[in-house]
């Protein structure tokens, strides 16, 4: 367990290059509290996916394979090679398309997954896997396909697969992406009642200010501003600089 004077995340002046020579994220320096809401916000090819990806190692980093150069750092962790299985315990991550996290023939096989690789006994895979079914509304749901589901049942699904792992930080990839405006309530309400750390990535800046206590804008792989969520966010000069708008409803 973290202490609570740790940080849930700190980035060190994370950069990474992708093979083909473009730098997508360059010189990132920040830290999340235990608890904050943040937001990463900015046009698209700002390097927000990216980003999110170093959280969990899904991307390389120095720091998985030398720990006194670390860059990303979890509850007082560096994220290196050897401590993967344990920062993935700790960071749960929805990606933008459920199809990349769903592939097993049953709801309940897919919730599953995750807690039977965290080598949990099948008597408590069974009670989180009806403990997370329950908390996105999909208790109903247990022997369906997940290709019969629609997009946001299927982000419910897996969304109830990484709450199953019991995690203290989601990370979220364009939560909202292809969701009718009733998934997208359900989704939202389900975010807020998550007692952990959120960082969301995303577009939707009205789900941003619903959800969100503090924005960082993110462009060219460069955190550009950092702040409260209504004042990053209805400053005209900070959003179109950076190919954003203001939320009508933070317009005055």
């Amino acid at each position: 367990m973290a202490h609570s004077d740790q940080p849930a995340m700190e980035l060190r002046r994370l950069s990474f290059r992708y093979p083909n020579g473009r730098l997508a994220l360059e010189e990132i320096t920040c830290a999340v509290p235990q608890g904050d809401r943040v937001a990463i916000v900015g046009p698209s090819g700002a390097g927000k996916s990216t980003l999110l990806m170093h959280l969990n190692g899904l991307l390389p980093s120095p720091s998985l394979s030398k720990d006194e150069e670390a860059q990303v750092v979890i509850e007082g962790q560096a994220v290196t090679r050897s401590r993967l299985q344990q920062i993935r315990r700790q960071v749960g991550f929805l990606f933008q398309d459920p199809d990349d996290q769903l592939f097993c023939p049953t709801v309940q096989e897919d919730v599953a997954f995750g807690p039977l690789n965290l080598g949990l006994n099948r008597a408590e895979v069974l009670v989180r896997v009806e403990r997370g079914l329950a908390a996105v509304g999909m208790a109903d749901c247990l022997t369906r396909n997940p290709s019969e589901l629609s997009t946001g049942e299927r982000k419910r699904v897996c969304l109830a697969g990484i709450l199953a792992c019991d995690p203290s930080i989601l990370v979220l990839d364009e939560p909202t992406s292809n969701l009718d405006p009733r998934a997208r309530r359900q989704l939202l309400h389900i975010l807020r009642e998550f007692a952990g750390t959120l960082i969301v990535a995303t577009h939707d800046l009205d789900f941003v200010i619903d959800l969100c206590s503090r924005v960082l804008v993110l462009e060219s792989g460069k955190v550009q501003a950092d702040g409260p969520t209504e004042r990053v966010l209805s400053d005209p000069l900070i959003m179109d600089r950076h190919g954003l708008e203001v939320p009508w409803r933070l317009r005055r």
